[in-house]
Formats: structure tokens, C-alpha cells, sequence
């Protein structure tokens, strides 16, 4: 194969002569600032736990509104603040689901065998 071919002409003057010149341009992307809407929702409907899941909802809201309007510093911070009561509305939830569960356990077992109690002692009786 003939090399001659696959060389690139050189065109214009040498690197030496011509300026470098070099142009920057900053695109500004749309960043993606999660409002958490929907796990304030969530947490509004199965775990509002001392209206934690309702103040939640509420900055979703708010954070949503602010990345309409294009403020994306507010909606970071209302977005940050949804998210923290969104975490404690969680582990309050599943705290005091766990608690809820052991006392009905609990209770269950206490009312089976008081019941377990009475009948052996209606039995003694007849």
C-alpha cells in the first residue's frame, strides 16, 4: 500500500506564526434538584408521625415551586430541608411500628392467657 495516501496535507502557516487563541464557553446544564414529592406523599398517607410527613409535603412543595420559577439554590435548600424531615418522619414510622407491634404482641398474649386462666378455673367450679 502506497503511504502517501493516508498523510494529511499540512495547510496554512506554522504553529509558530499564528496566535493561539482559545474561546471558553460555560453551558449551563439544567440540574436535576430532586423534590422528593413523592416520598413526602408517602410519608404524608402511611408515616405522618407528629405531622412530620405533612411539613415534608410542604417544603416538597416548596422546592418544586422554586425549580419551576428557576431559583435552583432555594430549591436545593427547601428540597434539603423535605429531605430531612422525610428521613425522621421515616424512623419515627418504623420506630413507633416496631413499638406497636411488641405492645399488641404483648397485649395478645396477656388476653390469651388470662382467657386460658378463666376457663381452667370455670372448670374447677363445675
Amino acid at each position: 500500500m502506497d503511504q502517501d495516501q493516508y498523510k494529511v496535507p499540512e495547510t496554512g502557516a506554522p504553529q509558530s506564526m499564528v496566535p493561539v487563541t482559545t474561546t471558553v464557553i460555560n453551558i449551563r446544564g439544567d440540574m436535576v434538584v430532586p423534590d422528593h414529592i413523592v416520598w413526602s406523599l408517602f410519608n404524608t398517607v402511611f408515616m405522618n408521625w407528629c405531622c412530620l410527613g405533612i411539613v415534608a409535603f410542604a417544603y416538597s412543595v416548596k422546592a418544586r415551586d422554586r425549580k419551576m420559577v428557576g431559583d435552583l439554590t432555594g430549591a436545593q435548600s427547601f428540597a434539603s430541608t423535605a429531605r430531612c424531615f422525610n428521613i425522621s418522619a421515616l424512623v419515627v414510622g418504623i420506630i413507633l411500628g416496631i413499638i406497636s407491634i411488641v405492645l399488641l404482641g404483648m397485649a395478645y398474649t396477656a388476653t390469651y392467657g388470662a382467657l386460658l386462666q378463666a376457663m381452667q378455673e370455670r372448670r374447677r367450679y363445675h
